[in-house]
């Protein structure tokens, strides 16, 4: 049994589109555009659900494909960030589209330094922005995340990133090398920061992309 197989079968399993989810994905297709994917996707619908999502908080959401799903899972408000404005024009419209734009709050600018207007509480918090700004978005949203919260980080093993170093470097404690990408470098860094966290259990979850969740056991 190859990782081939086993991602066709979690596809051939998994959740399917909405008709707007279709549409967002086609022009990821069509224009090269990262996202997460629907297996993924079914896993923010759940962490919304699981955790009765009042609050939702995105570093990086790019036209709003991922925001789609913590909506769909029920989140009460999902604050989405992002530097490209025409991105967030975008997002703003698929998802009046969805009749959920009135559950989102479109925020443009860095994710760093918006996250610090929110007091929080959020229930659940995405980082999928810059790899090497990884570790500063947890610490960021860290303390507003309440206990029985999720902080999920994607590309954790595809994307910008070298697994094979990865690998040997979590499994051989080899070090990464030399030429590692900032990508891989910032992936190392941020598994190494939750992992040592003990405020936090976290785990990979290979889904899609590759998932990092983390979830809040101690009292903030």
């Amino acid at each position: 049994m190859d990782l081939e197989t086993v991602e066709r079968y979690i596809r051939a399993t998994g959740a399917s589109h909405s008709e707007i989810q279709s549409e967002m994905a086609d022009y990821a297709d069509e224009n090269g555009f990262p996202i997460i994917g629907p297996d993924a996707g079914a896993v923010l619908r759940m962490l919304a659900r699981l955790t009765d999502a009042e609050r939702v908080f995105e570093f990086g959401s790019g036209y709003g494909y991922s925001a789609s799903w913590f909506l769909d899972g029920g989140a009460d408000e999902v604050v989405l960030t992002e530097i490209d404005e025409d991105e967030l024009d975008m997002a703003r419209t698929f998802l009046d589209r969805a009749g959920d734009a009135d559950r989102a709050q479109f925020e443009h600018g860095d994710a760093l330094e918006t996250v610090d207007a929110y007091d929080g509480p959020f229930d659940v918090v995405l980082i999928d922005h810059d790899k090497p700004r990884y570790a500063k978005g947890f610490d960021k949203a860290r303390e507003k995340v309440p206990e029985g919260g999720v902080i999920v980080a994607d590309n954790m093993t595809r994307g910008p990133i070298d697994l094979d170093a990865l690998t040997a470097y979590f499994a051989d404690d080899e070090p990464l090398p030399e030429d590692a990408s900032d990508g891989t470098e910032g992936i190392a860094n941020y598994v190494e920061h939750v992992r040592a966290d003990p405020a936090f259990e976290s785990f990979v979850l290979p889904v899609g992309s590759g998932l990092c969740l983390s979830t809040r056991v101690a009292e903030r």
